[in-house]
């Protein structure tokens, strides 16, 4: 096979031509390595690229176990590059924060070292929102990453670089996090598969909390349902570093019997909350065309209510992310030499609106949580998945760094207009980003999101797999590389 050719390849198909050595590793990296250089300068996608040299060489230390009847796991030779949020070995840990642009990790995050595990050779990082915040992929370190789609409007985030890579082939198979919407937001925009897996699924390590910070999680994109399966069995299982992950060992997520796992699905349709979202126009009706291709196989899809009260769900949300993000910001601030200038206002928000925050406050919004949990459950006793819009704008102006309203209302923070996303993170379910369809222009993606009941990553991945059976030619869909 040429090697310009090996990079059509799905992650599982390109595993089992390595371990078949009808192709080799170094062949593979040569592939991939090419592709970068041609087209990463315009999107901007992967940062602090390693040596071609280097990885070659460990490219060849893979052939050289498979020839002596060695391999280390399914990703063995594959080309993976880390989402800048978390550490590998050799490359910087940067966050797209200038003020870390030096900070080399002394150990890998616990999710790079299972996929290194699996044999995965990390070439690099994936860009991403300075200190991650914000769903839109640009900072004043690395500059901005480029919608896979339309190079003129944003990637989503912040696992942008991630989607974007993934997208155009640039990588196999992308991990990224979600802390509201990171993944499942530029996976929308990407016209590929981001899921959030249950809180604890992917257990993270080194953190400097691992009791209260768990809004945030580690999971798989990919271009197809089997791949986003298999990465999120190498990153999940319990590890004793994280005393809240998930008491179930590693296993398979690999989707089973998924043809005819729509007939009779009840899905409960949440649509725009009775208008408390607001929807830029045309989105809502390319959702409502991926609900009845489910429909049209059988699924019942039954518009409900959300039934708890929005508003105060999005307060008791906002208390959380100030508790969380603050103390982050803090670290940054006392570095030696820095300064308020060199952080992104919307990083000093959080910072300075978390300044009078008590912990009662804090309290009070973890029990409307812990009832709005409550509360879903009993959703999940009528309805299987329920569904919601990933995003509720198109993506946007490149040098926009948020959008400041939907449909003439104004967003009232940096991150209003990604509310939609906040339900599933807020109760810890996993979550998916299905692609379903483009605005009429041709060129914008959207997704439709399917959230399970705890701890249904399994289940959900089923039904992700039944929905990609019957969207062939919508997935069949590449974007026009960049010129």
């Amino acid at each position: 096979m040429h090697a310009s050719n090996l990079t059509d390849l799905d992650a599982h198909q390109l595993s089992a031509e390595i371990h078949a050595r009808r192709i080799s590793c170094r062949e593979v990296m040569l592939g991939y390595l090419a592709r970068i250089h041609r087209l990463n300068p315009a999107l901007n996608a992967i940062v602090n690229l390693a040596p071609d040299e280097q990885l070659l060489r460990q490219s060849d230390a893979c052939d050289a176990e498979l020839a002596q009847g060695r391999s280390r796991g399914w990703m063995h030779g594959l080309p993976q590059a880390i989402k800048d949020t978390g550490h590998a070995l050799g490359f910087p840990s940067t966050i797209g924060s200038p003020l870390l642009k030096d900070v080399m990790p002394t150990q890998d995050s616990m999710s790079a070292a299972r996929m290194k595990a699996a044999g995965c050779i990390v070439i690099g990082k994936t860009n991403v929102p300075e200190l991650a915040l914000g769903s839109h992929t640009f900072n004043r370190l690395f500059g901005a990453t480029a919608n896979a789609w339309d190079q003129s409007v944003s990637a989503g985030g912040s696992s942008g670089g991630a989607a974007v890579a993934l997208a155009h082939r640039l990588l196999p198979v992308a991990d990224g996090s979600d802390f509201m919407g990171s993944l499942r937001n530029p996976a929308a925009w990407g016209h590929v598969f981001g899921m959030r897996p249950s809180q604890g699924r992917v257990p993270a390590w080194p953190v400097a909390d691992t009791w209260v910070a768990q809004l945030g999680t580690e999971g798989p994109l990919a271009r197809n349902v089997r791949d986003l399966a298999l990465l999120l069995g190498t990153q999940a299982g319990r590890d004793p570093h994280a005393p809240l992950s998930i008491a179930q060992g590693p296993q398979s997520f690999l989707p089973e019997g998924e043809q005819g796992a729509l007939r009779g699905l009840r899905i409960g349709w949440l649509g725009d909350l009775g208008g408390h979202l607001a929807m830029e126009d045309g989105l809502m009706p390319v959702l409502e065309s991926a609900l009845r291709r489910c429909a049209a196989e059988g699924a019942q899809v039954e518009p409900t209510q959300l039934g708890f009260d929005a508003e105060r769900l999005w307060s008791a949300w906002l208390v959380w992310r100030r508790a969380l993000v603050a103390p982050k910001v803090a670290g940054l601030l006392a570095r030696p030499g820095a300064t308020r200038a060199q952080i992104k206002p919307e990083a000093l928000w959080e910072y300075d609106s978390a300044q009078d925050l008590g912990f009662t406050e804090f309290m009070q919004a973890s029990e409307l949580r812990t009832a709005f949990h409550a509360h879903l459950l009993g959703l999940f006793e009528r309805f299987d998945v329920l569904a919601l819009p990933v995003t509720q704008v198109w993506p946007f102006a490149l040098d926009q760094r948020w959008p400041q309203a939907i449909a003439g209302r104004k967003m009232d923070t940096y991150h209003r207009w990604m509310e939609s996303t906040l339900y599933a993170t807020f109760a810890g379910l996993p979550a998916i980003s299905l692609p379903a369809g483009f605005h009429a222009n041709g060129c914008w993606p959207a997704g439709l999101q399917l959230i399970g009941p705890p701890q249904g990553d399994a289940a959900l991945l089923r039904v992700a797999a039944a929905y990609e059976a019957i969207s062939g030619d919508l997935l069949a869909r590449r974007p026009v590389e960049p010129v």
